[in-house]
């Protein structure tokens, strides 16, 4: 698709102003952070799956959700990532990847979710079947479940050229001594945990030693799955939210996010065509500084 025909595509779903706006956003740089295992770069906003693919067989929806794909993909996107967990999640990103034919940029993140080390194996190989994909490029485990011997399998797997990044997650700031000790102690390449203008317990112990360490740190629930930017939506957006040509909130929270200089990208999800825009918006323009984001979060404490 070209980006005349691109831009036909979505204009009756967008305002004249958003569609002004991303006309120019087409030809803008996206925000690219870099993997400090590799030194590859990527974009700084990806996409969750948690419930947005979690849709059954309904292919309408599913048609709904291949064209916001494209649309992705469209305006910079790279990393999607998901789990066995999210129910029909994997299987659905597989139609969608399956029927945009050929998709430039993808990473594709999944995770392995067992308690079983021995079935680990088997639930890999039944993802990388969902979704149609050769090898994934992050394997990551869930929610540090019985992470010591899964994390042996990922480790095989990357040695053996099957899998290019090995990662753990969390969220809702549980376990996080946990995740310390292993980030510490391991060589993994990713660590994933929950991170947003509210939830900030990161910052204390977890991304200085991403940093320190040189692992990549994906940001989960950048919006309290919705609550924290609808809230924020009832509320004036700062006057300052322009010097880095922000005109929503979903794009100011999330460039809050991904400013930070130990954070690669947040996944964000979203089923609606204007959301995408916005949170796509937060990878082009000015970045804030320590400064600003202090002050956002003030602002925010203040509401």
């Amino acid at each position: 698709m070209n980006r005349r025909h691109f831009l036909q595509a979505i204009a009756a779903c967008l305002g004249l102003a958003q569609l002004d706006r991303l006309a120019a956003s087409v030809h803008a740089d996206p925000l690219l952070k870099v993997i400090p295992s590799s030194g590859e770069k990527l974009p700084a906003i990806g996409m969750g799956s948690f419930v947005s693919f979690n849709v059954g067989h309904d292919v309408e929806v599913l048609q709904q959700r291949t064209e916001l794909l494209r649309i992705f993909f469209q305006l910079g996107g790279g990393i999607i990532d998901s789990s066995p967990m999210y129910g029909s999640s994997e299987r659905n990103l597989g139609y969608c990847l399956e029927n945009l034919k050929y998709v430039d940029g993808l990473f594709s993140a999944t995770k392995v979710w067992t308690t079983s080390v021995e079935d680990g194996a088997a639930e890999i190989q039944a993802s990388r079947n969902l979704w149609k994909v050769d090898q994934f490029d992050l394997l990551q485990v869930h929610n540090l479940l019985s992470w010591q011997g899964h994390l042996e399998t990922l480790f095989e797997m990357k040695q053996l050229g099957r899998l290019r990044y090995v990662g753990v997650t969390t969220s809702h700031g549980r376990r996080h001594a946990e995740l310390e000790k292993i980030m510490l102690t391991q060589p993994i390449d990713f660590v994933q945990a929950t991170y947003n203008a509210i939830d900030r317990e990161v910052e204390q112990r977890i991304l200085p030693i991403a940093r320190e360490r040189g692992i990549a740190f994906i940001a989960n629930r950048p919006f309290q799955r919705g609550s924290l930017v609808d809230w924020a939506k009832k509320h004036p957006l700062p006057g300052f939210a322009r010097e880095f040509e922000c005109d929503n909130w979903a794009s100011l929270l999330l460039k809050f996010i991904v400013s930070h200089p130990a954070v690669t990208c947040a996944i964000p999800a979203t089923t609606r065509l204007d959301h995408l825009f916005e949170n796509m918006s937060a990878m082009r323009g000015i970045v804030p500084e320590q400064k600003m984001r202090e002050t956002l979060v003030k602002y925010i404490a203040a509401l």
